[in-house]
């Protein structure tokens, strides 16, 4: 990589045509992904590449004019001090608010970055160009502010971050919630009938692990081959299948880690307040994103966990 200070003015010229190149692919990939569920959006986004494209073509005419037709590839990676963004198509699917902070940040660094390539120019009509494209980038700004008021009226606004929140429900936090809810609660009774059965802790743990582990497996096959997503547009199954199973494991793990405490009691003890706490959390998400009451989200949650736990006690103790 290179600095930016020791690029001369035609690799600078040669660069500010490549990010607006990129820019203006990058708004176009966001645009289609977004055309087919927030077509609103997506027509500001397909605005803004258009005026990219207008940057980059009097980019080209000056560079033209200073050092003819062969233009040399200099992209931001070459360049130290330019912010590494991913591509659009790793960041599928696309999150509103995501992609509307990631259009914010690249032109703030633009706008930079013209400022200072203008500053050290030394030709004037090099210096002037990129002066007024700094301008430009603060006036697409706007425009962009401009464009979404247009295209995103406050009633379109909220119809597309409630369809957003609603996909996100469906895709992330439903696969997620029902693993977090099997491995906290399945993995109880197997848990706690160790503890009591054997009065060892690391017989517990092992037990635990093992429940854990395979609960999570077993959830997580269990929901990719459930639903391909093509009909209830519930997502990608090999991701809903690897949420669900990491959040099964993760509650069934979450309360058998503290059985590698070597005191039985205190491993008990701490073991039982885990359990509280991930009950609680699977009330609260419950709350939070599926519109249940809080109350009656904790008695449903307490009343399966207590069953469950019951069951652990009474086979441990018998």
């Amino acid at each position: 990589m290179r600095n930016f200070s020791d690029l001369t003015e035609r690799e600078v010229l040669a660069l500010a045509i490549a990010n607006e190149e990129e820019d203006n692919r990058v708004y176009t990939d966001i645009a289609e992904g977004l055309r087919a569920d927030y077509p609103a959006s997506a027509s500001v986004f397909t605005e803004m590449a258009e005026e990219e494209s207008e940057h980059r073509q009097r980019l080209l005419e000056l560079y033209r004019a200073k050092f003819g037709e062969h233009i040399p590839l200099i992209r931001r990676q070459d360049v130290r001090g330019f912010i590494h963004h991913k591509p659009v198509w790793q960041i599928y699917p696309l999150n509103l608010d995501e992609v509307r902070n990631l259009a914010e940040s690249m032109e703030t660094e633009t706008q930079q970055f013209y400022r200072r390539a203008a500053a050290r120019s030394e030709d004037v009509s090099v210096r002037k160009l990129l002066g007024d494209l700094a301008e430009a980038e603060v006036e697409h700004e706007h425009r962009a502010d401009q464009l979404r008021d247009q295209n995103l009226p406050d009633n379109v606004r909220r119809g597309e971050d409630a369809h957003a929140r609603a996909s996100f429900v469906l895709k992330v936090i439903q696969p997620g919630l029902a693993g977090l809810m099997d491995g906290s609660v399945s993995t109880l009774a197997p848990v706690f009938a160790a503890a009591l059965a054997t009065q060892n802790t690391w017989q517990a743990f092992v037990v635990g692990l093992a429940a854990s582990i395979g609960a999570g497996i077993s959830m997580g096959f269990a929901e990719a081959l459930s639903d391909n997503g093509s009909l209830t547009g519930r997502g990608a199954p090999v991701i809903r299948g690897a949420i669900t199973g990491a959040m099964t494991t993760l509650g069934g793990i979450g309360h058998t880690l503290p059985f590698l405490i070597p005191s039985f009691w205190t491993a008990m003890s701490v073991a039982v307040a885990v359990v509280v706490a991930e009950l609680a959390a699977i009330s609260w998400i419950r709350w939070k994103y599926m519109d249940t009451p809080p109350v009656y989200a904790t008695l449903q949650v307490a009343f399966g966990g207590a069953l469950v736990f019951a069951t652990g006690i009474l086979i441990g103790s018998s």
